[in-house]
């Protein structure tokens, strides 16, 4: 009995009207919401700003309209540094890292260690690792890591051209500077069997608890592998 009262009140023609009535209301509201924008002009711009990552449709706004109280001149400049970007940088032959030459400062630098490369996953980690001033040797920036779930193999990737600096030049030793994910000893562990039939030593930098953190608050993992790659104490 429950059951048919209940079909019946869906389907009347009064509930099936507000429904109607709400669908249309809703619709009409997304309608105001996207036409907000008192300029197309504006709205276009913040459509652009708000394709950048990590960047929402706030924070696009907020973007645009710092820009339009700028003087033209530097938005101009803005602009320009952004177009000579995209059409004049450059990735170097040897490393594939950004440059603005065809072979980057780093791999020109004759100071540099040539038999040490050190394998990452994009330019932020190049950076990275440069800001702590301990690294003197080459590095091979292999434009991502392999992901299956992401549509990513290994020939997307500059793994090849790693295998090809390796074979024809004297390399003493290769360092693994990849994310610690699945993903990262997945690429790392694809490399490695890539780069077996040379004689080239194959490390990984070192897994462990970050200074300044107490015990506590450290996943098991990482605690588990400090131990096990523990290093002699020296006062």
């Amino acid at each position: 009995m429950y059951r048919f009262l209940f079909f019946n009140t869906i389907l009347s023609p009064s509930f099936l009207f507000i429904c109607y009535f709400n669908y249309h209301a809703v619709s009409l509201h997304k309608k105001n919401i996207v036409a907000e924008y008192p300029s197309v002009l504006l709205e276009n711009a913040v459509n652009e700003f708000a394709k950048l990552p990590g960047i929402g449709r706030k924070t696009a706004l907020r973007l645009v309209l710092h820009l339009l109280k700028q003087d033209e001149v530097d938005v101009e400049h803005f602009a320009e540094a952004l177009l000579r970007l995209k059409k004049e940088v450059h990735y170097c032959k040897v490393c594939h890292n950004i440059s603005d030459t065809e072979i980057c400062e780093i791999c020109s630098m004759p100071q540099r260690d040539a038999s040490l490369i050190c394998v990452v996953e994009n330019i932020k980690d190049v950076m990275a690792i440069e800001n702590t001033r301990q690294y003197k040797g080459l590095y091979h920036v292999l434009g991502g890591i392999v992901s299956p779930m992401e549509g990513v193999g290994p020939s997307d990737l500059e793994i090849e051209s790693l295998v090809q600096r390796v074979a024809n030049n004297d390399i003493a030793e290769i360092i693994m500077a990849l994310p610690t994910t699945m993903e990262g000893d997945t690429t790392a562990y694809y490399i490695y069997k890539k780069l077996k039939p040379y004689q080239v030593r194959i490390t990984a930098i070192a897994r462990g608890v970050a200074v300044g953190n107490d015990l506590e608050y450290t996943d098991e993992i990482t605690l588990g592998k400090s131990i096990l790659n523990r290093v002699v104490f020296e006062g």
